[in-house]
């Protein structure tokens, strides 16, 4: 059974989304404190982690910060605070997703179907051969990635858009694609979520983040070297 972490300080909303999550076919354990959250992410492997931004003491920021040093375990940031800078704080240091409190549940539980699809690779087959170009080279079947031969180290909404920007290499891939690939949504004017996951794939492939180009009006693009040679 999927395994959840639900990181709140607030107990009576923690057990309305434990029962409904848990009515839905997922085990759902519960931690009140950053603290708390990463005792049990050391302990055991989670197959997503909802974790709250406001909670006294240590934030869901820091906890993240924290989190990211020895765990990729999906992380969807649930947070009161709408502003756009808090979200990208929140993507930038690793989050897969954020949610806007208060939510819709059936909104929350879609968000996690569609991560949890994509971190157990339904969509891709066992037997996908790797992808490689200019020395990056991704693994389907074990999700994994590259450079030059060492191992880069991407979140899983990461590997998605790497994988989807991989297998179209030398056409751009829109906004609106890989968005509906992340979240089954066309992208939002305003959303800047995607601009951040593609910045840390650059600079987590180094010298080859250069092969992402960003094709205005169109998209993103793989170059299919590093000379940056098209296919019309």
């Amino acid at each position: 059974m999927t395994q959840l972490l639900l990181v709140d300080d607030d107990r009576d909303l923690c057990s309305l989304i434990s029962d409904f999550l848990t009515s839905n076919g997922l085990a759902v354990e519960m931690a009140h404190d950053g603290p708390a959250c990463l005792r049990a992410a050391g302990i055991r492997r989670y197959d997503l982690i909802l974790l709250d931004v406001m909670m006294p003491g240590m934030d869901g920021f820091a906890v993240l910060a924290e989190l990211r040093r020895f765990s990729d375990t999906p992380v969807v940031m649930l947070t009161a605070r709408g502003e756009p800078a808090d979200r990208i704080a929140g993507l930038r240091l690793g989050a897969d997703d954020y949610l806007p409190k208060p939510f819709d549940p059936d909104e929350l539980l879609a968000r996690i179907q569609a991560i949890l699809r994509r971190v157990t690779g339904v969509t891709v087959r066992e037997s996908s051969p790797n992808i490689e170009i200019a020395g990056v080279r991704l693994n389907p079947s074990a999700r994994a990635v590259t450079c030059n031969d060492q191992p880069v180290d991407l979140t899983a909404a990461e590997y998605e858009i790497l994988e989807q920007l991989m297998r179209a290499a030398g056409r751009p891939v829109s906004r609106d694609e890989i968005s509906l690939r992340l979240y089954q949504r066309e992208a939002s004017p305003f959303d800047r979520s995607i601009d951040v996951h593609l910045s840390h794939i650059r600079r987590k492939l180094g010298e080859s983040g250069a092969m992402i180009r960003t094709i205005r009006g169109a998209g993103y693009l793989f170059a299919l070297d590093k000379a940056g040679e098209t296919v019309e």
